[in-house]
């Protein structure tokens, strides 16, 4: 029988223990976990993006801002707002709501986060720790470790698997993969021009697909008994959410599926809390 990954379950679970650590970071070292995101436009997606992020940071004890920026806002006036949120003490994480517009350089506003308040884990030099494997304190990709959470939930172990991730971002299946990697688990990374990319997906004890096409992966590509992560939400025209993976056709031979919406998506706002408080510990 197949396991539904209940995400939303794994995400509550998570949630109760970071509050626990917030009450006792309050009651020991009064010290409050404080978050800013910073929102450029009005992305319908990122807005509620945002507002999930500071409603649950707030139903946990945490100090949270959301500074927002009208679409034309220039590099410099966000720039501005990072250095502030890099020198306020009261403030542990720093997040940047992607994606921005065209006009502002990302890779500039991402490494002006200072990186031990770079709570997504996107700034170079977390991401050169992780790729390293370096020993230490060091946030990594929210989504990335929230995976990582809902396979420890599920699997005896990481170590020795093969696993085939479909998509490259930087944002995700990169970071997933050296933390793959740094549990000794075999890792391929494939993207929609591989070719027979269905010899890769049929090969894999872990399945992981963020390519952003929905209902892209269907049973007769993926391995009896495989788990199959579905980082992918896209909204239909009917305004259904689905998936990168075909659920219910996929669940036939899957040992273990995350569904969409309920798996991955609430681990990534249960993990940027859980991270928050990390910082707020590390860095006290």
């Amino acid at each position: 029988m197949t396991n539904v990954i209940n995400g939303r379950k794994i995400a509550k679970q998570l949630n109760q223990e970071t509050k626990t650590r917030v009450d006792k970071l309050k009651k020991e070292k009064g010290i409050i976990p404080g978050i800013a995101v910073i929102l450029v436009g009005d992305n319908p997606a990122s807005v509620i993006y945002t507002r999930n992020k500071q409603r649950t940071a707030e139903k946990l004890g945490m100090k949270s801002i959301l500074k927002k920026f009208p679409k034309d806002v220039s590099q410099a006036e966000v720039l501005q707002a990072i250095h502030h949120y890099n020198n306020d003490p009261t403030i542990h994480a720093i997040l940047i709501q992607l994606p921005l517009p065209k006009h502002l350089n990302q890779t500039e506003l991402i490494e002006a986060i200072a990186p031990e308040k770079d709570v997504d884990g996107f700034n170079s030099k977390n991401v050169g720790k992780l790729y390293n494997n370096e020993d230490g304190h060091y946030p990594v990709s929210c989504t990335s470790r929230g995976i990582m959470t809902l396979l420890h939930s599920y699997l005896d172990k990481i170590e020795g698997k093969n696993v085939t991730i479909i998509g490259r971002s930087i944002l995700v299946s990169r970071p997933l993969q050296s933390l793959l990697i740094n549990e000794n688990a075999t890792v391929t990374m494939v993207s929609l021009h591989t070719d027979n990319i269905d010899y890769y997906t049929k090969h894999a004890d872990i399945l992981v697909v963020a390519a952003g096409k929905p209902n892209l992966i269907k049973k007769d590509q993926v391995k009896a008994g495989a788990t199959v992560i579905d980082v992918g939400i896209n909204r239909m025209a009917n305004h259904h959410l689905v998936g990168d993976v075909d659920f219910d056709d996929v669940k036939e031979v899957a040992e273990n599926i995350t569904p969409v919406p309920g798996g991955v998506g609430p681990m990534t706002i249960a993990t940027l809390m859980q991270q928050t408080v990390d910082l707020a510990e590390w860095n006290k």
